[in-house]
């Protein structure tokens, strides 16, 4: 066992939990679990479960809710409440994590209102806001796999923390350097300060989602859908909501009940195929028309449609661009577009949504990727009124449509997706048919990316190098595609024909534009041990995109092996 370890092999006897954490930590690991502390980030902190300061586990957790307690004190909204909402999903400790986040809150003077139940991040999101609170936290690891857990916060208009905010909070975190010396008793009246909270608030933010619309479909219940939660917090609420819309809504029944070990998905993540096995042969079953997945905090979503004879997987950025046609379109039949329009997506999104977006006179703002981008943008044009927002979303599934959220909503996006399905069926049109009209209006687009998963220290290192290594030889073709402009997002930096100074905020990210359209950009992940190479290829067919693709990836693949 390692040196460092040690002490935390001590606490086993008398820490039940931490007793029990020990239980993830996998031989040869300990290394890893306690070479650094566990990183803070502007996606907030994301880990394997485990001992050590680099794992997830109550003292880590309890580090990270000091830094951002000491945080909220000098920096927090003062014309709001000094209290923070807190929400969980299905994960191992999550609810474990919550208590205790909320019990140390306290012991600042700071109070929490916290779901006694898992619920979605889209809910915490609306609760912070609805709430008048200063902050909030999520206890969740997303779509990642059962070993890991995560910890997010939120300002006070319910958005995740851009990165000035976030750099204030991990200066607070780093002022500890052993987070097993984090201790604290509670008062007799701070002992009042953790509130549960529960119906009221599903009630109130249901009946929000329930109220949007773009379009009158005449019988929704001849839309047959399926809809699997795989094990996370969309279930029951998002399963009620679409059977008082009215649809023909059937359940992947064992991915229902929140399992922390995802026991009946062969994934959580909606991006990835084999997350649908289970509803593909429900769907096949009933013959259903749509199938409906959301990830474990339920702020993405998946898509997979029957067309014709078969269920087609419908990409993040494809379903970006369905929900763009069905809502600007109905907007504007509807006379109810606003004067000055704008939607937000990132700088690895799909061209295609901004094409669609320009053709309805909708402007396009680009931010870097993490919808806390996204969610400032908002909060911005909400001050200003200059330009009213009508859609955001990003390549990996996360979808918003009104704002009362500030952050990626399957409960929106499922509502609406569905309303689409059905009233272009009542038209004998599926998504799909939806989506090849797009393609046939604006051109062929293949969105898909490509991920190297690089774990640990040395993973860590190799990352690094393969962003620099593209740096110090920047490509002047990809796929025999001459190179025309490339943006390097650390740097700050377009360069091509001219250039010039992006405004955005500094980060490790690489995009080259190539001679046909088309682009390549790479960064590493926010919250996974990932390398990630994301490709819009634009060309006049799927399989001239497809071929294209293959080219410019096999020289990617060549350079960085």
């Amino acid at each position: 066992m390692s040196e460092l370890l040690v002490k935390w092999e001590a606490l086993r006897k008398q820490d039940a939990e931490i007793d029990a954490v020990f239980g993830f930590l996998k031989k040869g690991d300990e290394q890893d679990a306690t070479y650094k502390h566990l990183e803070f980030g502007t996606a907030g902190m994301r880990g394997l479960l485990g001992p050590g300061s680099n794992r997830m586990n109550k003292y880590v957790v309890r580090r990270a809710t000091r830094g951002f307690a000491k945080y909220l004190l000098e920096y927090g909204d003062k014309s709001r409440k000094m209290a923070v909402a807190i929400a969980y999903d299905n994960r191992h400790f999550s609810r474990e994590f919550a208590l205790d986040t909320a019990r140390y809150l306290a012991s600042f003077n700071i109070e929490s209102y916290i779901f006694s139940s898992l619920r979605a991040t889209p809910e915490l999101s609306f609760s912070v806001r609805e709430q008048h609170c200063v902050g909030g936290i999520m206890i969740t690891a997303s779509h990642n796999p059962r070993e890991y857990n995560g910890y997010k916060v939120y300002d006070e208009t319910g958005c995740q923390l851009v990165p000035d905010k976030i750099a204030k909070v991990i200066a607070y975190i780093d002022e500890i350097e052993d987070e097993l010396t984090l201790s604290y008793q509670l008062t007799s009246e701070q002992e009042t300060y953790v509130h549960l909270v529960d119906q009221e608030l599903d009630q109130k933010y249901t009946d929000r989602v329930k109220a949007i619309s773009y379009q009158k479909v005449a019988s929704p219940g001849k839309l047959k859908v399926v809809f699997t939660p795989q094990h996370g917090t969309a279930y029951p609420l998002l399963a009620t909501l679409l059977e008082e819309k009215g649809y023909d809504l059937y359940l992947v029944e064992e991915q229902c009940s929140p399992d922390p070990d995802f026991s009946h998905t062969e994934s959580p993540n909606p991006e990835e195929h084999k997350a649908y096995t289970k509803a593909i042969e429900l769907a096949k079953k009933v013959d259903a028309d749509l199938i409906l997945s959301t990830d474990p905090d339920a702020d993405r979503m998946g898509v997979v449609v029957k067309h014709h004879h078969d269920y087609v997987f419908v990409t993040g950025n494809q379903g970006g661009s369905i929900l763009q046609e069905y809502i600007y379109s109905a907007l504007k039949e509807h006379h109810e577009m606003p004067e000055h329009p704008v939607m937000f997506n990132t700088v690895v999104t799909s061209d295609l949504g901004e094409v669609i977006a320009r053709d309805y006179g909708v402007d396009c703002e680009k931010t870097l990727t993490g919808f806390k981008y996204i969610g400032n943008k908002i909060d911005g044009y909400d001050q200003t009124k200059s330009k009213q927002f009508v859609f955001g979303y990003e390549e990996s599934y996360g979808y918003l449509l009104k704002p009362f959220v500030r952050d990626k909503d399957a409960f929106q996006a499922c509502s609406i997706l569905a309303e689409a399905a059905a009233y272009y069926q009542q038209s004998q049109k599926t998504l799909i048919d939806v989506l090849n009209d797009l393609y046939a209006k604006y051109g062929t687009y293949l969105e898909t990316q490509v991920s190297l998963t690089l774990t640990g220290e040395s993973g860590v290192s190799k990352i690094q190098a393969i962003l620099n290594g593209f740096r110090a030889n920047q490509p002047t073709k990809l796929g025999d595609i001459k190179v025309v402009a490339s943006e390097d997002f650390l740097s700050g930096v377009h360069q091509g024909e001219e250039r010039w100074t992006l405004d955005f905020p500094r980060e490790n990210v690489l995009k080259y534009f190539l001679e046909d359209g088309s682009w390549v950009a790479i960064r590493p992940s926010g919250t996974e041990p990932k390398c990630k190479f994301y490709f819009c290829i634009k060309a006049e067919s799927e399989a001239a995109c497809t071929a294209k693709f293959n080219r410019i990836n096999a020289e990617i693949q060549q350079r960085i092996a």
